[in-house]
């Protein structure tokens, strides 16, 4: 079967400029079929010439990023996309970015591929080269901050990916079923990549395809409800994926943090984290039976 790529944008409410780069960079920089699901309804806003080409998805409503990547990612099966790749509309591919992901990409069950992600601004740090979890749950990107090695070309093995600009094989997607949706935003790349490996799946580093993040408005416009997705959503990742151990560590980081600002948003979030126990303890179970 050919290779066919398509590459997933998704959009909310970008400022001007940031998704024009985004999507003339991927359609100068290699052959993918671009998908781009607008959560915002702006879309409209663009060029036309800069939309030739492009499938535009609009749901109508701001599904977040897990639904909103799971509708493009269902386009793109759809289509016979048989790798897809996940962008932020704050993300610009650099040239030759496309061929050292499909490179790692078909290694034995390797499920994914990231590539290194760099800031934007000059000269380049190292944005992500992957994610870390600490005891307590928090996802961090590992080197961030970095001065940039260009001479770090090597691929090598990876624990778990960010969903910011990552390349997909179909067959992980179909196997996993994409991102649990019930998180809407956070933590859904951290627990779609530890499903995977329970189904035996591996991921990759390819820091010879590079990107360039510049940074998005979309989170400073959810206002507290970003607090509380980010810490709900490492509860429910503690809950289902960690040691025992490590769930204490991070519900006592909650509790902890109830003293501080947004509280109610605080509060919240550690009751719907608790609360959602008993499903994600099932399927803990399940996949624990099923090793």
């Amino acid at each position: 079967m050919p290779v066919v790529i398509a590459a997933v944008v998704l959009t909310y409410d970008p400022p001007p400029g940031m998704l024009e780069d985004c999507l003339a960079a991927l359609q100068a920089g290699g052959d993918v079929e671009v998908i781009l699901v607008d959560n915002g309804g702006r879309a409209g806003r663009l060029p036309s010439a800069l939309l030739a080409g492009v499938d535009v998805v609009a749901p109508g409503r701001n599904l977040g990023f897990a639904a909103g990547m799971n509708l493009g990612i269902r386009r793109a099966l759809e289509r016979g996309a048989t790798e897809v790749m996940i962008l932020n509309d704050d993300v610009v591919v650099e040239p030759g970015w496309l061929a050292p992901l499909v490179a790692e990409l078909a290694g034995d069950r390797v499920g994914a591929v990231q590539p290194k992600l760099l800031f934007a601004d000059e000269p380049p740090t190292i944005n992500s080269l992957g994610v870390a979890l600490g005891r307590d749950g928090a996802g961090t990107d590992v080197d961030m901050h970095e001065p940039d090695d260009p001479t770090d070309l090597a691929p090598r093995e990876l624990a778990v990916f960010t969903g910011g600009a990552v390349l997909f094989a179909a067959d992980f997607l179909r196997h996993t079923g994409g991102f649990d949706e019930r998180f809407f935003l956070y933590y859904e790349d951290v627990d779609l990549a530890l499903r995977g490996t329970e189904l035996g799946w591996r991921f990759r580093l390819a820091p010879a395809s590079r990107v360039r993040h510049r940074g998005s408005a979309t989170m400073a416009s959810i206002g507290t409800r970003s607090a509380y997705y980010r810490e709900r959503n490492r509860i429910w990742v503690l809950v289902r994926h960690r040691p025992w151990s490590d769930v204490g560590r991070g519900v006592w980081l909650s509790v902890r943090r109830l003293r501080w600002a947004p509280r109610g948003a605080h509060a919240k979030a550690l009751l719907a984290g608790l609360g959602a126990a008993p499903r994600l303890l099932r399927a803990r179970r399940h996949a624990s039976n099923s090793l």
